[in-house]
């Protein structure tokens, strides 16, 4: 049997707080600022995060520069949700985030990411942030974290299996990205660059209805096959759906701007707004055409960012020609559909991955390794 060795948290890493102020962000940099919503499943998602400038940056980085190979964690909402720095991206910490810079030799750093990310350690997590109002993990409970660990050898060879799953998963999402790119740059070509002054005009509502989604209490959530939507995206995979048929979805409250094209069953959230009726638009078309929409510019609250879809629908357009669009559906379709295929094998990749991993962690399943000898 391996020797279990257990470390408090502050024992094997560097635990750094967040500013607690959000950062000013720009329309565009080679800076992120990683937020909450920005860490899901052991990964960063950069292309949702918001931008800063050179000089935020520096300021927000005064307590410690992430890196690659450090961790960051979600104090709250959601809490405990953690992700890996992969390569050295210019990145500062968000509200309510945590970075975690591992110093110890006798720690794999990924073993230690996926020691987060099992189950057991989420409902532990859970509880510990549970005593307030809001969900929330404190500083001196982060940092008195206990983490059991095997011999390094192990860690290494259980981290490299669950590595494996991962890279496979990150090379579909990245087919998806340029998928997506090829889509939308002929969108813009077509409908944008090359716009024709006489086109008709007429409105957003022409091309289709927005509705508002549907409620759905977390504790009626039961796990399945069908994505939920909140405003800021996927959230959850469950087993019921509102809309049969493929939709596109944007934030309607709480965060705006966002848009998420769903190619299968689906349930968006009150917070958010789906397309109800194609009329004149299509789906991956309608799809990039509300991207294109500066859609925050609508924003209709004061403390709480908030989308009116009347405001949506009455914005006056040039109407391309529907062959036009038709022809453009034609094309996108085909990589759309790709785009559709690769979620499913990234879902059982995840699936997979999510059986192993507690596996893994618990010692029900063992991996072969070698112990490293001395010299």
């Amino acid at each position: 049997m391996s020797e279990i060795i257990t470390y408090r948290l502050d024992e094997i890493a560097d635990v750094i707080d967040c500013e607690h102020k959000t950062a000013p962000k720009v329309d565009s940099s080679d800076y992120y600022s990683i937020r909450t919503p920005d860490i899901k499943n052991g990964r960063l998602l950069y292309e949702q995060a918001n931008r800063v400038s050179a000089e935020t940056y520096e300021l927000w980085t005064k307590r410690g520069i992430p890196e690659a190979g450090d961790i960051i964690l979600a104090r709250e909402a959601p809490v405990g949700e953690v992700g890996w720095i992969d390569k050295d991206h210019k990145i500062c910490l968000g509200q309510r985030t945590v970075l975690i810079k591992i110093h110890s030799i006798e720690i794999d750093k990924k073993y230690l990411l996926y020691s987060f990310v099992s189950p057991k350690f989420k409902d532990y997590l859970n509880e510990l942030s549970g005593g307030s109002v809001v969900a929330h993990l404190n500083m001196k409970d982060i940092r008195a974290l206990e983490f059991s660990f095997p011999p390094l050898p192990e860690q290494k060879a259980i981290a490299s299996v669950l590595s494996s799953l991962d890279d496979k998963i990150d090379l579909l999402h990245r087919q998806n990205k340029t998928l997506e790119a090829m889509a939308e740059t002929l969108f813009r070509q077509w409908f944008i660059e090359e716009a024709k002054e006489d086109w008709i005009k007429g409105k957003v509502e022409d091309l289709f209805t927005l509705q508002r989604g549907y409620d759905l209490p977390s504790s009626k959530r039961i796990k399945g096959e069908f994505p939920l939507y909140a405003a800021s995206g996927l959230n959850d995979m469950i087993n019921a759906y509102q809309v049969e048929y493929p939709t596109v979805i944007t934030g309607r409250s709480g965060s705006i701007g966002g848009v998420y094209i769903s190619l299968e069953k689906s349930w968006p959230l009150n917070t958010t707004l789906f397309i109800k009726e194609f009329k004149l638009g299509t789906l991956v078309f309608s799809y990039f055409y509300l991207k294109y929409l500066d859609l925050e510019s609508f924003n209709a609250g004061s403390a709480v960012p908030s989308l009116n879809r009347n405001h949506v629908h009455g914005l006056e357009i040039q109407l391309p020609p529907s062959q036009l669009i038709k022809e453009y559906e034609e094309i996108a379709q085909d990589w759309m559909l790709k785009v559709k295929a690769n979620k499913h094998q990234i879902q059982t990749l995840e699936n997979l991955r999510d059986t192993l991993l507690p596996k893994l962690m618990s010692g029900e399943v063992r991996v072969q390794y070698q112990t490293e000898e001395v010299a």
